[in-house]
């Protein structure tokens, strides 16, 4: 039986129409009719027919390797570009400048060093002061005897005995504010988000699966024949609007994949990128991937935004996030 005839009949067995399957795998119908009918024509080249291929084959319930192998060796053109080739970059891909957070180090460091020699001088005063008021006292007194104090000076002692617990207490009697505990903050809406924002997101119909908790039937990416999006874009992600905006101190992603994903947490007013700047980041991250805050973030958007892409098990690469939890105030 011929590759299109075995693809054609697994997709009959399992009670899925032309339309279906292009839904579940974004090649267009006529595609998957050419391939049923053994036309490879329209799938410009090898390499994209046998993506064309393992896609069909997984949302029919079909085994993809057997079917490649059987199309290198019946209908593999002599020449061919490969996946590098297809796939070259034309220039480097831009990276953000991560120096804001070593300079604010190296600033708070020298405040303490500051305010810890202010301290060390201020200290150093007052025992100078009290030295200075001793010997001034032991100097006063007839003939080296012992002085007499005055008789004012029990008073001012004793005003300051007073008033020294006084002082002291003050501050304790003042009660400290106590943080407010996080709670966990529903979405009011998710939507896959591209380059472009919602308009060129990737299958943003399984949008609302990154949060429904099931990781059998998680949101996942296109796939893509490298990490880095094969240079189609510069990634891929998911936005989260909480209705309006709220306090955010965490953030989880639950992925699919075990390792291999670099993801942003980026938040802000507004659903543009551009105006979602990044406040968290993890890199070769899988299963349950955390994002703490150091200060709250206040925002109505959050970005899951990926930049590199975790592999699948189809010699491609591909993200599957089926819950995200956020954490804060509303």
């Amino acid at each position: 039986m011929s590759i299109g005839a075995t693809l054609a009949a697994a997709r009959r067995r399992a009670g899925l129409t032309v339309h279906d399957v292009s839904q579940r795998t974004r090649v267009t119908e006529p595609i998957i009719e050419g391939i049923e009918q053994d036309d490879y024509a329209a799938c410009g080249g090898d390499f994209y027919a046998r993506g064309h291929i393992r896609a069909i084959a997984r949302a029919v319930g079909e085994d993809p390797v057997p079917l490649v192998d059987e199309f290198d060796s019946a209908w593999r053109s002599e020449k061919e570009i490969t996946a590098a080739e297809a796939f070259q970059p034309s220039m480097p891909l831009r990276r953000r400048e991560r120096r804001r957070v070593r300079w604010t180090a190296v600033l708070a460091g020298l405040v303490l060093v500051v305010l810890g020699f202010a301290s060390y001088k201020f200290v150093s005063g007052l025992g100078q002061d009290r030295h200075a008021a001793a010997a001034a006292s032991s100097h006063a007194s007839p003939s080296g005897g012992r002085a007499s104090a005055p008789a004012s000076v029990p008073a001012v002692q004793g005003s300051s005995a007073q008033a020294s617990p006084a002082a002291t207490s003050s501050p304790a009697t003042t009660p400290s504010a106590t943080p407010a505990a996080a709670k966990a903050l529903a979405p009011a809406s998710v939507a896959a988000f591209g380059p472009a924002g919602t308009a060129d997101g990737d299958n943003p119909q399984n949008a609302a699966l990154a949060i429904a908790g099931n990781p059998a039937t998680p949101w996942y990416s296109q796939w893509y024949a490298t990490p880095e999006f094969g240079n189609l874009k510069a990634g891929t992600g998911l936005l989260l609007d909480m209705g309006h905006a709220v306090a955010v101190s965490s953030v989880r992603v639950s992925l699919v994949s075990s390792s291999g994903a670099d993801i942003q947490l980026r938040a802000g007013s507004s659903p543009v990128h551009a105006d979602l700047p990044q406040v968290a980041s993890a890199s070769n991250a899988g299963g349950a991937v955390p994002f703490h805050l150091s200060a709250p973030v206040r925002a109505r958007y959050l970005l899951i935004w990926f930049t590199k892409l975790p592999p699948d098990n189809a010699g491609t690469y591909q993200a599957r996030v089926y819950k995200i939890a956020v954490q804060g105030q509303p």
